[in-house]
This record gives structure tokens, sequence and C-alpha cells, in this order.
């Protein structure tokens, strides 16, 4: 049985700070992915050498310092790993790892968020139609799970207030939610939906409005399992019970 955790860490530098160290050992994963870890990779790597069990991996933002940001932390040795998606456009923000082991992929993605003001809208849709295309390709190889936080919140249930952010803010317009169900149609599943398809928990707080306090929130960070692995996924989960980051982490246990 594998154990593998996703994270949005909104800073690995701030969230260091506040017990991370020690709720990864409590979770203790055999894969580690995290999402805006908004450092550049030298430092990341230094960062994370205070968990000398896993083999560290990191991608940074080549546009802009201090954003985005993605790292892979592994007890075993992947077979290889690669950085971005291999399209220029989406490759200047660290925001896709792969690690290839013997009978599967892993991506961790922070996918771009289509701004309070619905800025990158058009281009979020462009990256979803890249990023499902970069997915069928590694799929063509080996099963493939994709991790992370995608920011989108793909049926009502995945969030407190849906009739209020339906088509008004980022995470829940509908080219996104479209973006989401087109990886679905492709053959991808929502691990902790098919596994708990009437449950409400969320991943995500806005830390404004005390979202986390109140429970006011949002499941945007997802695990994704391509067909063949799925059968090999015993419980996908949710952990809300750690803190120090805006997002809380989510896992999956593989039979493998």
């Amino acid at each position: 049985m594998k154990h593998f955790v996703s994270w949005n860490v909104n800073g690995i530098r701030a969230i260091v700070k506040k017990g991370f160290g020690e709720s990864v050992k409590a979770m203790d994963p055999d894969i580690l992915c995290l999402q805006e870890t908004k450092a550049a990779k030298e430092e990341t790597l230094s960062v994370l050498e205070l968990l000398p069990d896993y083999k560290v991996f990191a991608n940074s933002s080549k546009a802009r310092k201090g954003y985005s940001g993605t790292a892979i932390l592994s007890k075993e040795d992947p077979l290889s790993v690669t950085y971005d998606i291999g399209i220029e456009e989406f490759d200047q923000e660290g925001r896709v790892i792969t690690a290839e082991f013997a009978n599967y992929f892993i991506v961790t993605v922070y996918t771009p968020n289509s701004g309070s003001e619905l800025a990158r809208l058009d281009y979020r849709q462009n990256w979803d139609t890249a990023f499902r295309d970069y997915l069928l390709w590694l799929e063509k190889r080996k099963p493939v799970l994709a991790c992370g936080d995608f920011n989108v919140a793909h049926q009502p249930i995945d969030l407190s207030r849906p009739k209020e952010n339906y088509n008004k803010s980022a995470g829940y317009m509908q080219q996104e939610i479209d973006g989401f169900t087109k990886l679905m149609e492709v053959g991808f599943t929502d691990t902790f939906r098919q596994k708990y398809p009437d449950t409400q928990k969320f991943s995500y707080w806005n830390q404004v409005i005390f979202g986390r306090d109140k429970n006011i929130g949002w499941r945007i960070d997802h695990f994704l399992a391509s067909g063949r692995i799925l059968p090999k996924i015993s419980d996908s989960l949710i952990y809300n019970e750690y803190f120090g980051s805006d997002h809380c982490p989510v896992a999956i246990k593989l039979e493998i």
C-alpha cells in the first residue's frame, strides 16, 4: 500500500514555520506533491532538507520570483523526473512536475487561477486543453495519477455557496467546469467524488473572510486517476486536520 499526499502550501518558507515538518511526519506519505511553493528551485530544495527521508524535485517560476512553483518529494527514487509540459507559453511559471515510476506516472500541477477580474480566463482555458493533451500523451505509455490545485470546484457540492459564485468567481466559471469535465470524458476520474459521491468536504478556505473557522470553503484540490490505475485506489482522503496553509492536504491510498 502506498500513500500519496498533495498539498498547496501557499509558500514553502511560510509553512515550515507552522509545523509543516511535523505534519508531513504524521501523515508519512510515500510521495508528497506540493503546489504554490513561492520560492526559487534552490531555495525550495534547501528548505526541504528538513525532510531527509525524501528525494526532492522542485520547479519554480521563470517569469516572476516568489510566484507559483511546485515540488515532488519521494521516498523511492523515480525512474525519471520531467518539468513543465513542453509548451513555452505554459512553461514559465513552474506549474508541473512529472515523476515516472515502474507502473505509473504521478503529475503534480498548480493550475493557473483565472484571477479576481477573470483576466486570465482565456489563458486558463488554453491551459486546460494543453494540460489534458499532456496527460493523455503520458497515459499512452503508463497509467497516470494527476494531483494538485486544479483551481476549480467541479460540482455544486464542491463549494459552500454555488449559487453566489457560479459564473461570477474564478474557480466556478462554466468554462473552468467544462475543462475539468473534459478530463473526466477522456478517461480520468476524480477519486474523492468517486469514493464519496455525496460527501461535502473542502480543501481551500478564503482567509480574508475566516472561511476555515466558518467552514465556508471550496474543494479545488484533487487527485485524478486514469482508468488503468483507478481500481488500485483503495481510498481518497481530505485531511482537514492539518493547518499551515489556506489549503489542506488531500491524499490517496494505492494498492501497488
